[in-house]
């Protein structure tokens, strides 16, 4: 009788703290949500902020974003399957191996104050790419490697024995199992984390003050040279993300309707993480079913 009075009583609570959260985390959307939704339409979503006038948008910030993650990409995943591959099919398990995954969990949990702060002075001012988008992608990268190399050993670890096992049977290299009988098992896995990974990007602002910058110059949307200086795509540039233009518009207070930009900038934020979220989860499963026939995913 006891054990079950204890047992109803700890799922009592157990689903008394679950619904709080979730109640937390709705309210906070639906906050978020509620009061900026009514501020997005295109022209906010295009057009330029406006310094000390009313009715400007995000439109360059938004594209910094986007951008901006798209760089961060390009350098953290093939560092990261790298990596994460090593760790989980080279490596061998002594003293040097549990000291590097030590430091990745130490990279993991580091502030994102203290990336940028070590982007500044490396990246920003030793290596004199100054603040630019590919000042803030390699730290952003530096900030995600950890979470990159984790997913990757993690999936390949979770590929059943039998299968490598079958393959050295059969007299495949090593490399040959890898990209012919992990890696597809391990794909839907490393997809998902990826665009998880990828989904920090957009939230990310403490970095960027250090390394993107906070001013976003005149572009030129129809030179799409990455030499010039006006242009788009150019990494060299700086570039105000839109995290970073909700502090900035908040702090500095220089137009007159900061308070309904910074909250339909934040409505779009939560948004783009939202839908990131959903859209790794969809195309997990999808390409899961694909490879394994199955509907189940790891």
């Amino acid at each position: 009788m006891k054990a079950r009075t204890a047992d109803k009583l700890a799922t009592g609570v157990i689903i008394f703290f679950a619904i709080l959260i979730v109640a937390i985390l709705g309210g906070l959307l639906g906050f978020i949500l509620i009061r900026g939704i009514s501020h997005i339409d295109w022209h906010f979503l295009t057009s330029p902020s406006q310094n000390f006038k009313a009715g400007g948008g995000i439109g360059p910030q938004l594209f910094n974003s986007l951008f901006l993650l798209v760089l961060t990409m390009i350098i953290t995943v093939p560092l990261g399957l790298g990596g994460g591959i090593y760790m989980a099919e080279y490596a061998k398990d002594n003293k040097l191996t549990g000291f590097i995954r030590l430091v990745v969990e130490v990279l993991s949990s580091f502030p994102s104050i203290v990336v940028g702060l070590f982007g500044l002075l490396l990246f920003v001012n030793t290596f004199g790419f100054g603040y630019s988008l590919l000042s803030g992608a390699i730290a952003l990268a530096i900030f995600n490697l950890p979470l990159m190399v984790r997913i990757t050993e993690q999936a390949f670890r979770a590929v059943p024995r039998e299968q490598k096992e079958a393959g050295l049977a059969l007299g495949l290299s090593k490399w040959k199992i890898i990209t012919s009988i992990l890696l597809p098992v391990a794909l839907p896995s490393l997809i998902t984390g990826t665009i998880l990974a990828a989904g920090r990007v957009f939230g990310e602002a403490a970095a960027l003050l250090f390394t993107s910058g906070m001013t976003t110059p005149p572009l030129n949307f129809s030179d799409w040279n990455p030499f010039h200086a006006r242009s788009p795509i150019n990494p060299m540039r700086s570039a105000e993300t839109l995290a970073v233009h909700i502090w900035k518009v908040n702090s500095e207070g220089r137009i007159p309707d900061a308070k309904d930009v910074s909250a339909g900038a934040s409505a779009v934020l939560v948004i783009m993480v939202l839908l990131f979220n959903l859209v790794a989860r969809w195309f997990g499963r999808f390409v899961y079913r694909k490879i394994t026939a199955s509907k189940q995913v790891n």
